[in-house]
């Protein structure tokens, strides 16, 4: 994330001062800078208005003045929610008021008399800082509206899985990261020879009679290698003497941060008891 010299002298900077001279001053210096949005306001009552409906990069801020000091144009500025950073720079005489400044919320100061190096150096600074930030959290808005856009979309698109295929096949299944069964759809906890009184209840083995071992051992090692399956063929010979066959298919799942989360999969009868 960077910035090019032509985004800094773009940006827009209000000069608050109640003596002419000084706002002449400073608005020459970045004129001649090559600063193109630079406007200012010797009525500091006007500030927090002109902040509202500008949006300034930088505020260039006297803190000695009538009717309302800097202090209290800080103060006013804090509760513009839309803002949560707060771009002053303060202008002082006053050696005791640059740490009340600082805690007040400024973010830097320029002591007068005004040293022209310093000024341009320290305006300079900050706007580079404003506009990273203000980047950032563009940034931020632009992924989180991404992700909340990407979840809807995968919660759709899962909802018309599950739909789809719980009519096409016998059953439907789903497991966490740790192999518990969190949605089940049909016979598949006897066709893998366990049992769950709830779906978040104990899980144990059961009777696994007649049940191809080997075929059982090789499905839970592709599922603990978290690889999918097409169509694995199952089997199993009942009491009775009649053979079942089955088909089952399964996929690992991720989330976005491309974690693994567990498994889902279908499955289908292809014999006939006799």
């Amino acid at each position: 994330m960077t910035l090019g010299e032509a985004d800094i002298l773009n940006a827009s900077v209000l000069i608050v001062d109640d003596q002419e001279a000084n706002v002449q001053l400073i608005q020459q210096l970045l004129n001649e800078a090559g600063y193109t949005r630079v406007t200012s306001t010797m009525n500091s009552q006007d500030v927090c208005a002109l902040h509202r409906k500008n949006h300034y990069d930088l505020i260039l801020l006297d803190l000695q003045m009538p009717v309302m000091d800097g202090f209290q144009v800080m103060a006013g500025l804090k509760t513009d929610e839309t803002d949560s950073y707060l771009p002053v720079i303060v202008l002082t005489a006053q050696p005791g008021h640059k740490l009340r400044a600082l805690q007040a919320g400024a973010k830097d100061f320029i002591s007068k008399p005004l040293d022209l190096v310093e000024v341009k150096t320290r305006i300079h600074n900050m706007l580079e800082v404003r506009l990273l930030y203000k980047k950032l959290e563009g940034y931020n808005q632009e992924l989180e509206r991404k992700v909340q856009e990407r979840t809807a979309e995968l919660r759709e698109s899962e909802a018309r899985y599950r739909s789809l295929t719980e009519l096409a096949s016998d059953w439907y299944w789903e497991q966490d990261e740790k192999g518990n069964f969190t949605s089940v759809s049909g016979p598949v906890l006897e066709m893998l020879g366990i049992q769950v009184g709830t779906l978040t209840g104990d899980v144990k083995d059961t009777d696994a009679a007649g049940w191809n071992e080997a075929e059982r051992e090789q499905l839970r090692a592709t599922i603990a290698a978290r690889q999918p399956f097409l169509e694995f063929p199952f089997s199993r010979v009942d009491v009775d003497g009649s053979r079942r066959q089955y088909r089952v298919s399964g996929q690992p799942m991720f989330d976005q941060f491309c974690r693994f989360v567990g498994y889902r999969g279908i499955g289908v009868e292809v014999s006939v008891r006799r």
